[in-house]
């Protein structure tokens, strides 16, 4: 099709909107690793999780066969409020950089939440809702997640108890009073409320905290109180699951025009937007159906993909939750305090380390500074502030399309747009005022959270 015929923002109609959400797993001839219990090292069976977790995201958590499942009508009426969300062509930065390829991005930041974490919120609440619940505790690291389950939360009516990394917490304080707005308690963490965040503190006295410290005060919150449940932002197969609207809206917008990504890239913390963005495009291929070159970008200071370890290791750092398969910098790794946001968790989703050992998908690390100019160059001729995790798949694809012009070589990129950076100023400032600098572990910093992984037979790395 005819460049000209091809529209800045490509729409889809309310209709258009999915009614169901995609199962990657479903299509995986290697499923991912049960989680198991960290007692007795079996799979965990749905009654263990029954304290953490609501039951019909146990359910979906532990899914392996559906390929499709019925988003329920209450959800859909909710999306609806912000979706579907626009496939957007990069003209200006195409320009701007002199390339031949094509750069589209699928924009998630048009809603209060500022990101594509609502998807998973709304759903979340509503199981909690329809269970009968009083309320729910989770955890958030840049402050997405927790802002998108507090709207949620006060859409369903229920309590939302938020335990925030205290590096960002004081970092972002309008973010924090966004959440109390709409109802939520906000506690920064590790704290003194929990006998996790007491011992942690002791450990760690002075620590800007971790998401993994946040999980874990979270789950000792919800499994304490009576009505209350643990939900969970990223990571979790279910999360990946109600994300997977982003990557059906994406392509059936391409679809229209007749466009076939070359490379796909997201940027990657816990798997969340990655998993989602790649959902049905990876359905492809692993069907055989299609080939992509999927790229998954992550913060050099918090390497998991690409310098951790393919093992069993706990989701938390206090070491409460059930284990997990994934790449991990081990559950004691405590991130720099830098402005890579929701990026700073140890470990990922056991979906997305499961196609990436398989080799459907590749992995890179950037650094602070590097994303932090991209993100600029993107406001800059593009008109939207991206959020910090975001800009670090606009670094890839930034450079994806400068290889483009190197080679001449027309190639179609997309990425994902997490959401917007308004409440990340701080980072900004510190990047414009030449105060930012790029932290990368050295090898003996990640051996000290490797060697926290558990040991036991069959979980050698």
């Amino acid at each position: 099709m005819s460049e000209e015929k091809i529209p800045y923002k490509i729409y889809l109609s309310e209709a258009e909107i999915p009614k169901q959400w995609y199962n990657m797993r479903a299509d995986m001839k290697n499923k991912p690793a049960p989680l198991l219990n960290p007692g007795t090292l079996q799979p965990l069976k749905p009654e263990e999780l029954a304290p953490i977790f609501c039951e019909e995201l146990i359910a979906q958590e532990l899914n392996d066969t559906d390929a499709y499942i019925d988003i329920p009508e209450e959800i859909q009426a909710y999306y609806k409020t912000y979706r579907p969300s626009p496939t957007m062509r990069a003209y200006h930065l195409e320009k701007a950089l002199g390339t031949p390829a094509k750069i589209y991005y699928k924009f998630e930041g048009n809603n209060t939440s500022g990101s594509h974490k609502l998807n998973s919120a709304i759903a979340q609440a509503y199981y909690a809702k329809k269970q009968g619940l009083k309320g729910v505790t989770t955890e958030t690291g840049a402050g997405q997640w927790g802002t998108a389950l507090s709207m949620a939360c006060a859409y369903f009516g229920l309590d939302c108890k938020v335990y925030m990394v205290k590096v960002s917490y004081e970092q972002k304080p309008f973010r924090r009073e966004v959440m109390r707005t709409y109802g939520a308690s906000v506690t920064p963490s590790p704290s003194m409320e929990t006998a996790v965040g007491r011992k942690i503190l002791e450990q760690h006295p002075g620590t800007t905290g971790s998401l993994g410290c946040a999980i874990s005060e979270a789950v000792e919150v919800a499994t304490t109180n009576e009505g209350y449940r643990y939900v969970l932002g990223s990571v979790l197969n279910q999360v990946l699951l109600h994300q997977s609207v982003i990557g059906l809206e994406a392509k059936a917008a391409l679809d229209k025009y007749g466009i076939k990504p070359d490379i796909i890239i997201g940027c990657a913390g816990g798997g969340s937007n990655l998993g989602g963005l790649i959902a049905p495009f990876m359905g492809e291929k692993l069907r055989g159906e299609a080939d992509y070159r999927i790229i998954a970008v992550e913060p050099a200071s918090c390497p998991s993909f690409t310098r951790g370890k393919f093992a069993y290791d706990f989701c938390d750092t206090g070491m409460i939750c059930p284990l997990a398969k994934m790449y991990t910098l081990g559950s004691g790794f405590i991130p720099s305090a830098n402005h890579a946001g929701g990026l700073r968790f140890h470990g990922m989703s056991t979906i997305l380390s499961q196609l990436y050992h398989d080799g459907y998908m590749e992995a890179c690390s950037v650094e602070q500074t590097s994303v932090f100019e991209a993100a600029e160059q993107f406001a800059r001729t593009e008109g939207i502030l991206p959020a910090p995790e975001s800009s670090h798949a606009i670094r890839t694809a930034i450079d994806e399309a400068l290889k483009c012009k190197e080679t001449g070589e027309e190639k179609t990129i997309l990425f994902g747009l997490t959401g917007t950076g308004y409440f990340d100023m701080v980072a900004y400032e510190k990047f414009h005022d030449g105060e930012m600098t790029d932290v990368i572990p050295t090898d003996e910093d990640l051996q000290a959270g490797f060697d926290g992984i558990p040991k036991f037979p069959g979980n050698e790395f």
